[in-house]
């Protein structure tokens, strides 16, 4: 899941970034609104967090042009702003929810698995086509019911881009874009590499190739 963090304070930065990385979502920080409109009409996210305290143009002014442009995107408010009436006009001016400064990152990241449920229309967190189950809370992987498997951060970070849309071939850049942030290295075989690495744990036919496009999981049965 790739993540745009709105966000001017550079140890908050920095430490939201680490932690959302850490928990395999690919995430670009930017630090002013503007660039952070800007950004968002020329890469697509899955979700965004966003401060209200920002240079160039204010959060709840930013808010307002996502929403202006029919970009659904789900969108956490990050703010030390605890009054009520800000909480009400984030709330009101069209984000997903609130969350107040400083807070625990589980509780950022469980907030933001339940804000992307209600926004996917499902009330199970758990992503799966019949074969393969992913558990996005426990980053455990289930073949056919059997015992639950671990993945690395970027194991799951792959297998998650796939489950999202069962049957939709995604290209070695498309699952990239799922998985590494601005200035993360990319080696040349990095897909392959974690591919093979699915493979090994949970099945040779889990994630088929297709042949000089990409990648899918099947919609299962």
């Amino acid at each position: 899941m790739r993540i745009l963090l709105v966000e001017d304070d550079p140890m908050i930065g920095e430490a939201v970034q680490a932690a959302l990385r850490d928990a395999t979502h690919a995430t670009d920080w930017v630090r002013d609104g503007l660039v952070a409109l800007s950004t968002l009409a020329s890469q697509h996210y899955d979700l965004v967090l966003l401060d209200l305290g920002l240079p160039g143009k204010d959060g709840l002014a930013v808010l307002s042009a996502i929403r202006a442009r029919d970009n659904p995107v789900p969108l956490l408010v990050i703010s030390a702003r605890d009054g009520l009436d800000d909480r009400l006009r984030g709330l009101d001016g069209g984000a997903d929810d609130y969350i107040v400064k400083p807070f625990e990152m589980a509780e950022l990241l469980a907030r933001m698995r339940a804000v992307l449920r209600r926004k996917g229309g499902q009330a199970n967190p758990v992503l799966g086509n019949g074969i393969v189950t992913l558990d996005p809370a426990t980053r455990e992987a289930s073949v056919q019911g059997a015992a639950p498997l671990q993945l690395s951060n970027r194991e799951f970070a792959l297998l998650h881009a796939l489950l999202v849309r069962p049957g939709a071939i995604l290209s070695r850049s498309d699952l990239e874009d799922r998985i590494y942030g601005w200035g993360e290295e990319v080696e040349s075989n990095a897909v392959e590499f974690l591919i093979h690495s699915v493979r090994r744990k949970l099945g040779s036919n889990i994630i088929k190739n297709v042949r000089g496009v990409g990648w899918v999981v099947s919609k299962g049965g």
